[in-house]
């Protein structure tokens, strides 16, 4: 498996879940607001793009040719994106979905 067909297997589990969330918040009369997750997987992605180039350059690790699309930003493979766009989309799900036991634990 490439790391592109896996990446996109895990921002596409990150936008079920952000999904359901986003139904369950609709049943309690609001929203998941959607500006924050943009800002955050903004930002994300940009510390990603420094930090991981870094690495890269470093020496600390490397890719296999044969794994990666070829597409880079920086010297970080597209690849290495999914995860923390996945990560914004679904925290703020997961975050919704735990609010009703965030709301039992605290009665």
């Amino acid at each position: 498996m490439t790391y592109l067909a896996l990446g996109s297997l895990l921002v596409l589990v990150a936008v079920v879940v952000r999904a359901i969330a986003e139904v369950v918040a609709r049943r309690r009369g609001h929203r998941i607001p959607l500006l924050p997750t943009a800002l955050a997987a903004a930002a994300l992605v940009a510390l990603t793009a420094v930090f991981d180039t870094a690495m890269i350059a470093a020496g600390l690790f490397a890719y296999a040719d044969a794994h990666v699309s070829g597409l880079r930003i920086g010297l970080a493979p597209v690849e290495d994106f999914s995860y923390p766009i996945a990560l914004a989309i679904a925290l703020p799900g997961l975050w919704e979905l735990a609010g009703e036991r965030r709301a039992d634990a605290e009665s």
